[in-house]
């Protein structure tokens, strides 16, 4: 193996444990945050992180009303939202269940991309590997429905979370031609600056009062999984590609879950044992590929 590839897996292991536990850290902050306090520090935190990314790469902003606006566009569907969704969400459902519920966001992706992107058209097995996936969506809902520690009203909006990234990701595949660090600097400080008008109740926060546990988790998540991982990102993208780093998807639903149990002591239901191997058995079966 080569040292180039060593450093891709490295990378790789990181941002993965860093995206994977931080439905953990949500559920940690929440203890002493509202979401609306917890979404603009963290976006506040992460856009400090990725605008010195930036300027550490020589780059600089564009100029022009729509740049910023595409910006602020893929800010609020692709941070803001979603965040305060898998925030508002995670109250009333564990983090476990947040990160297995969020492992459909590449099969809603490549459904949307059948419509909108050129050259992925549905085949057969991407078919079969989005019914999977929602299939492993009902075996959560359904014993919830009946009765569980989970509420439907949390898991849906976490569901609406991973649609919101998904149609994010083809916005921004369909109408961005900046350079990397530029626009993920540009999106994250339209989102530190809009969620901060949205929610002024973020500079109420009494931090002398907050439990240092929740403050932790706090800064850690803006500044790690946010804003440094975004960076590992963008360089796994540039030098091992898009397919390499989309198999963290596989990866990030177990390392919640199993995470969720371990360290909060969150109960582990067979049902979603169930739904975890059928969602991820669907995300593999669709990425296969027809040879003609």
């Amino acid at each position: 193996m080569s040292q180039q590839t060593s450093k891709n897996w490295l990378l790789f292991v990181f941002l993965t444990l860093l995206w994977g536990t931080s439905f953990m850290q949500i559920t940690l902050s929440l203890r002493a945050f509202t979401p609306e306090q917890l979404v603009p520090w963290r976006l506040v935190l992460a856009a400090m992180v990725l605008i010195g990314y930036m300027f550490y790469r020589r780059q600089r902003f564009p100029r022009g009303l729509k740049h910023w606006f595409k910006f602020a566009l893929f800010a609020c569907l692709g941070n803001i939202l979603p965040y305060w969704l898998i925030t508002t969400g995670q109250q009333t459902i564990t983090s476990g269940m947040a990160g297995l519920l969020m492992a459909v966001m590449p099969l809603v992706t490549m459904m949307l991309a059948h419509w909108f992107i050129p050259n992925e058209r549905l085949n057969r097995y991407r078919i079969v590997g989005f019914v999977l996936g929602i299939s492993g969506v009902m075996f959560v809902l359904w014993p919830n429905l009946l009765a569980g520690s989970n509420s439907v009203y949390g898991a849906l909006i976490v569901l609406l979370a991973a649609c919101c990234y998904a149609v994010n990701t083809i916005l921004i595949r369909l109408y961005s031609n900046y350079e990397i660090s530029v626009v993920s600097a540009g999106v994250m400080l339209c989102a530190a600056l809009i969620s901060s008008l949205l929610w002024p109740q973020m500079w109420q926060v009494n931090w002398s009062q907050a439990h240092l546990e929740s403050v932790i988790a706090l800064i850690w998540l803006g500044i790690f999984p946010t804003g440094i991982a975004s960076v590992i990102y963008f360089i796994l993208v540039k030098d091992a590609g898009p397919t390499f780093v989309s198999n963290n998807n596989y990866i990030i639903p177990v390392i919640a879950y199993t995470v969720g149990a371990w360290v909060l002591g969150e109960q582990v239901s067979h049902w979603d044992l169930v739904a975890l191997v059928v969602i991820l058995l669907g995300i593999a079966i669709s990425r296969r590929q027809i040879i003609n």
